[in-house]
């Protein structure tokens, strides 16, 4: 996997929120969940983004902190779903609120 495919999760914090807004007209990264206040009059939101963009977003009056490696946790999420099917043996019949339809 190259670093072009990876995605972080990280959170920009600016000094005040019109230098958030600013930045987020400016730049459009993928946003995740609302504002959060913080000490200071500092405002920050988490962002999806590529390595290459998190650097781009860091400027004067705006920190960028990585959280996580999404691509990578993404990943591991997906190796803990099953593999195989579980009505394959014959003699197990799908249960819940489903309704039969005939073909």
């Amino acid at each position: 996997m190259s670093t072009r495919d990876t995605i972080l999760r990280v959170r920009v914090t600016a000094a005040d929120a019109d230098t958030l807004r600013a930045l987020l007209r400016e730049t459009h990264p993928d946003v995740g969940g609302r504002p959060r206040h913080g000490a200071g009059g500092t405002v920050s939101i988490d962002a999806y983004v590529s390595p290459a963009e998190a650097e781009t977003l860091e400027r004067e009056g705006v920190t960028v902190q990585v959280i996580e490696d999404a691509t990578a946790t993404g990943r591991a999420r997906q190796a803990e779903v099953g593999q195989g099917n579980r009505f394959a043996a014959g003699d197990r019949i799908p249960r819940g609120l489903g309704i039969k339809l005939k073909d």
